[in-house]
């Protein structure tokens, strides 16, 4: 171990299927239990905890509720003092909070990290919702003529892989369908009782309408409530407690920032092979941290916010050839038991996307495959895990990947 290794000692997730506002809930409920699980998975008092991280994306919107950095401090006694704050990113908002956590902890600062991300999204009426999310966008710009933002926003982007590249809507449905099988595993995903009707044979029916554009009813992930959140330590804070055993090591990370524009995104790509190159840089660059290449690595939580953000995390990451998406999964490499698992948790669409929390949800379930705990889909083996997740139409891109922590 180097004095620049970073451990995520353990985390917890809420369950996904639940509607807190019905419970009679509110944003300090669901981070007392999502801060009170994951300090108990880590065998941990909040006064070991140095410093809090909170993921946080539309906590005014939804619940009227600023200044999310001090709920945990509000509901938890022994963090009182302890430095904390919020950070937003859209729906990479977690995962912004994972690297401000790792930076503190990297640089000395700090030995013990808490990040939570927390997302209380079914407060208003679905409509309202996604008004509310349209936020992410660039506001007065961009999807103003249209009902759904964000289902337009990706269904354009299939539209420009259609263009370039062709695109059978036939391999959209088959993530979907995959997704949702995968969440039947996992008993914190939110659609793991849906009766999903039959989404690859024969024609889309009324139980599958059509959204926005290519973008159908199942093509899309769901309104969410729910947390996460993991303790992460440095290797002095090892040394000093033998007897803890991490679940995993952060083993690299990247991070890339480009405009709020889908069309600018768009046009700056025309003529290069990728049609988010900055997607697959992110990715590279965890890669290239990581002293990994994609044969390496034995699964990935990647954002399929929508189908279509997932086809493009498929050659983004080089599975595939630039535009070839459609060959892994037709060839089932994405599926459990295939070349590379992709969502094994039922991801987005299947799991939930609770968006200040997903991108920590991600890293558990990466940390989680990686310790050998992940029950139901787990993938055998697992030693090397990524996570994918992205903010807006991909303004905001962070990669992480993790591998199995040596037992003590």
């Amino acid at each position: 171990m180097t004095s620049t290794d970073i451990w995520v000692l353990a985390g917890y997730q809420s369950d996904f299927a639940r509607n807190l506002t019905r419970e009679g809930k509110d944003a300090a409920d669901l981070t007392r239990e999502v801060v009170d699980g994951t300090l108990e998975a880590a065998r941990m008092p909040g006064d070991r905890i140095d410093v809090v991280h909170v993921g946080n994306a539309f906590g005014e919107l939804f619940t009227g509720q600023a200044h999310m950095g001090a709920l945990p401090a509000t509901v938890r006694e022994d963090l009182w003092e302890v430095p904390a704050s919020r950070h937003e990113a859209a729906c990479a908002s977690g995962s912004i909070a994972l690297l401000s956590a790792m930076a503190d902890l990297r640089a000395g600062s700090y030995d013990t990290a808490l990040v939570v991300g927390v997302e209380l999204e079914k407060t208003v009426p679905g409509d309202t919702g996604a008004q509310y999310l349209g936020a992410a966008a660039w506001a007065g710009h961009e999807g103003h003529d249209v009902k759904f933002v964000w289902p337009s926003m990706f269904s354009r982007i299939a539209e420009e892989y259609a263009q370039r590249f062709g695109l059978d809507d036939a391999h959209l449905r088959a993530i979907a369908e995959l997704n949702f099988a995968n969440a039947r595993r996992n008993p914190c995903a939110q659609t793991r009782d849906w009766e999903v009707p039959p989404l690859t044979s024969g024609a889309p029916g009324e139980d599958n309408p059509v959204v926005e554009g290519r973008l159908r009813r199942f093509d899309c992930s769901q309104i969410t409530d729910g947390g996460a959140g993991v303790v992460l330590v440095t290797d002095e804070y090892l040394c000093r407690n033998p007897q803890m055993q991490p679940w995993a090591r952060l083993l690299g990370w990247g991070h890339r920032t480009v405009g709020l524009p889908l069309e600018q995104k768009l046009n700056r790509s025309r003529g290069g092979p990728y049609v988010m190159p900055h997607v697959r840089r992110a990715v590279l660059d965890a890669f290239d941290r990581a002293s990994i290449d994609l044969a390496g690595l034995d699964g990935l939580e990647t954002h399929d916010c929508f189908t279509a953000s997932e086809y493009l995390a498929i050659d983004h990451i080089g599975l595939t050839g630039p535009g070839e998406s459609w060959k892994a999964i037709e060839n089932g490499d994405i599926a459990p038991g295939g070349q590379l698992p992709i969502n094994p948790s039922g991801g987005l669409i299947g799991g939930g996307h609770p968006v200040g929390a997903s991108g920590v949800r991600m890293l558990l379930d990466a940390s989680r495959q990686v310790a050998g705990t992940a029950g139901d889909y787990q993938v055998e083996g697992a030693r090397t895990f990524g996570t994918l997740n992205i903010g807006g139409s991909t303004a905001t891109t962070v990669s992480f990947v993790v591998g199995s922590a040596p037992v003590a």
